[in-house]
């Protein structure tokens, strides 16, 4: 059974051993032992073990933790830290042979080839020497890839236990990397040089649209116009004790009437975004849609999730999960562009975009990955350019080089996208709350394919999801300015 736990402790039994081995370890004492006796364990190698043994040793070569940095290097890629094999021959002497009692005495290693991300590791130890005086053993150490290469050799020297000892076998903790996220402050601290955007809010009729109106105004994003009643924006803004005073108001009877007006502001070149107050989603985007002189382009509008979470190395976009409930093929290859043009503004010149499927494979039965082929020949055709495509691709092949590796995948996309394509909206919208509640993303939201941005947040969106929905959308207003719909 292959090894899951510490790089630095693997706990598995031998291959073909009974269930009870997985519940204790024993060791063999000097006398037991022959020269000629061997032992070995297996194990396949994650991006998260280099991680946990970096943040162990304190080695951060980015050859170890970059993938842009070390695709450049003579290794083409991501490789183990030497000292991590090293770690696993310590594992088999610590658990196997001898075991538990074991006292490390020496070692030599070299160090004959790159381990990589996704490489299953065979490491041996062999007994190639005894010292009855001194009960001492020498062993010759080894680590053979799947491909049978050797990336390690050489010699330990132990002193052996001369009792039996056998334990329970103690379960590894679990252990999760956290890589820091300063996303926000330095998302913030690049556009505030680029100036305040001067936005339309449409029906900021209650104390949460209002609060992240002021907030992003305090943090030098926008100036905002906010478009509404009046009455009950006012009456929101007193009663939430928020101090609205300086801020143009546009007074409409309704949030229909709303959302036309802030349209017709846009038109008029009297604000450069839209952003959601507390009318419903459809509202706003019925207006957008309907807009006579030139507010939409020739492409399809859609919505993009910008998230950055712990366990991945980069930022990411998620797209649809927001406007396009079932998407056709035209309509995810507009998806696919906008996402495109908002990587592009973000500073990712080439970005990796991943078509999500249920599989890897091009299957008649199921639609989502005969688009996802088909998205992939439009690029080969020069249909969709300014990015990388790759589909279908299941999620976990997307964002893991392992899991691709695993399954035979040899992509440019695989384990590094920058952009995951959902099939629909209903998966999407999944897919990015659960990143966000459960697995500590965070998050903006933006909407594409108009002439302007347009900030579209959740009454439950978060104030630092408010706050980076709207430093995006700066950032698109100025890149639509240089390369416009």
């Amino acid at each position: 059974m292959p090894d899951t736990g510490s790089p630095l402790t693997p706990s598995l039994a031998p291959p073909g051993a009974p269930p009870q081995a997985l519940a204790t370890v024993r060791n063999r004492t000097f006398d037991e032992i022959a020269v000629g006796d061997s032992a070995s364990i297996e194990r396949t190698l994650s991006k998260e073990d280099i991680e946990l043994f970096a943040v162990l040793s304190g080695d951060a070569n980015p050859q170890h933790l970059d993938a842009d940095f070390a695709a450049s290097t003579r290794f083409h890629g991501v490789i183990a830290q030497g000292m991590l094999s090293g770690a696993l021959v310590s594992a088999v002497l610590g658990t196997r042979l001898p075991g538990p009692g074991t006292i490390y005495l020496g070692q030599t290693l070299k160090f004959l080839a790159p381990v990589r991300i996704g490489d299953r590791l065979r490491v041996s130890v062999t007994v190639s020497a005894r010292d009855e005086a001194k009960k001492h053993l020498t062993l010759a150490c080894t680590c053979v890839n799947q491909d049978g290469t050797t990336v390690l050799d050489g010699e330990a020297e132990v002193l052996a236990p001369t009792e039996r000892i056998e334990r329970l076998r103690t379960t590894l903790p679990e252990v999760h990397i956290s890589v820091g996220n300063d996303g926000m402050r330095r998302l913030l601290e690049h556009v505030r040089s680029l100036g305040r955007l001067c936005v339309a809010v449409v029906h900021p009729c209650d104390a949460l649209s209002l609060g992240g109106v002021l907030d992003a105004r305090a943090a030098g994003l926008i100036e905002p116009v906010l478009v509404g009643p009046r009455a009950r924006i006012e009456a929101a803004a007193q009663e939430s004790g928020l101090d609205i005073s300086g801020i143009a108001i546009e007074d409409t009877p309704h949030s229909h009437a709303a959302a036309a007006r802030a349209v017709e502001l846009v038109l008029q070149g009297r604000v450069q975004a839209l952003m959601k107050g507390s009318l419903h989603t459809d509202e706003l985007m019925g207006a957008v849609v309907a807009s006579q002189g030139g507010l939409r382009t020739k492409r399809r509008v859609s919505h993009c999730y910008l998230m950055q979470t712990p366990a991945y190395p980069r930022p990411f976009i998620i797209t649809d999960a927001a406007i396009n409930i079932a998407p056709t093929l035209a309509d995810k290859a507009d998806i696919v562009r906008n996402a495109i043009d908002l990587a592009h503004a973000i500073g990712v010149a080439q970005p990796r975009v991943a078509i999500l499927a249920a599989v890897e494979t091009v299957n008649a039965a199921m639609p989502a990955t005969l688009d996802a082929a088909a998205l992939c020949k439009m690029a080969d055709r020069g249909q969709i350019t300014g990015a990388l495509l790759d589909g279908p691709l299941a999620f976990d092949n997307a964002v893991s080089i392992a899991a691709a590796r695993t399954k035979g995948i040899v992509s440019e996309v695989a384990g590094r996208a920058d952009i995951l394509v959902v099939p629909d909206l209903e998966s999407g919208n999944m897919l990015a709350k659960q990143l966000e509640f459960l697995g500590g993303a965070a998050s903006a939201g933006i909407v594409l394919g108009a002439r302007v941005p347009i900030v579209l947040t959740s009454r439950a969106d978060a104030r630092d999801t408010r706050l980076a929905s709207c430093a995006v959308a700066v950032l698109l207003a100025h890149h639509y300015q240089e390369a416009p719909l």
